[in-house]
């Protein structure tokens, strides 16, 4: 199947950009994304055109709001004021970013484990987590394994959580299943709460703390208004802006600023380095 995409989307830029970890380059420039019991196989064409290996209707249902594609970015970076250069230029670079709209239960997971570990070992330790307790799908491209449930890891063992290089997070990801598997927190309702009920609710899970929370609200609920403050977003904060946050002007596309600075800060690292701390731009 051929469709056809005209706003902002770079599938390269988007599996790059830190909020994803399971999005994967295979042969012939094919891109895998997987949100769910659902796998995407994707193959960008000429002039905005896409191959695609789903039927219209699950195109629809579920890759449509995956990648956001009801809103139009181009817009939103239109909207970057002349004097905020330093956005202007993080957000030229990150065109083709997009907020995907992710499965909650793996985001709740993979961000716990987020926490002091780099991209790499994120993936490494999701992978691993995928291949040890979740389902196997066949697809043209070889094995895929989906990401558990809850309640397919609700009988892990502390041992066997080792073997998955959490370290100090077993205990987190343990609390989550625990918490999750029993319904203790429905993830599903969470949809239904506003900012400041997802947020804390998010937080009931041990080591969930504010940046988490606000990752998952992000990349999960689609809560664009919310901006995780990571390393890379603090350095900026301080040494661009001067300790303000240049966020809260945008609105519900802070998170979408967020989102374009953390990409340009991590192709940029060097530059961002050596800007004195307290200069603006």
């Amino acid at each position: 199947m051929y469709i056809e995409i005209t706003d902002d989307f770079s599938l390269s830029k988007i599996a790059e950009s830190g909020q994803c970890f399971r999005a994967k380059l295979l042969d012939d420039g094919v891109w895998r994304f997987i949100t769910g019991s659902n796998i995407l196989h994707i193959r960008p064409l000429a002039h905005n055109q896409y191959e695609i290996d789903c039927t219209t209707p699950q195109w629809r249902a579920v890759w449509l709001p995956y990648f956001d594609l009801d809103r139009d970015y181009s817009i939103i970076r239109s909207r970057i004021g002349k004097t905020d250069s330093y956005m202007k230029n993080a957000a030229d670079t990150g065109a083709g970013l997009r907020i995907l709209r992710q499965d909650p239960w793996e985001m709740l997971i993979t961000f716990i484990i987020s926490q002091q570990k780099t991209i790499p070992s994120i993936k490494s330790c999701v992978e691993k987590i995928a291949e040890m307790y979740g389902d196997t799908v066949e697809t043209p491209y070889g094995c895929v394994h989906l990401f558990p449930s809850a309640g397919q890891m609700s009988h892990i063992t502390d041992e066997e959580l080792s073997q998955c290089k959490l370290g100090y997070r077993a205990p987190y990801i343990r609390d989550a299943i625990g918490k999750v598997a029993s319904g203790q927190l429905d993830l599903d309702t969470l949809y239904s709460y506003d900012d400041i009920q997802l947020f804390n609710a998010l937080k009931s899970v041990h080591g969930v703390g504010d940046k988490v929370a606000n990752c998952i609200a992000l990349f999960a609920y689609g809560r664009t208004s919310l901006v995780p403050v990571d390393t890379w977003i603090r350095k900026v904060i301080d040494g661009v802006y001067g300790g303000q946050n240049p966020f809260t002007k945008y609105g519900n596309d802070a998170g979408i600023m967020q989102q374009y600075i953390f990409y340009y800060a991590q192709h940029n690292k060097k530059s961002l380095s050596e800007k004195p701390a307290g200069r603006l731009f």
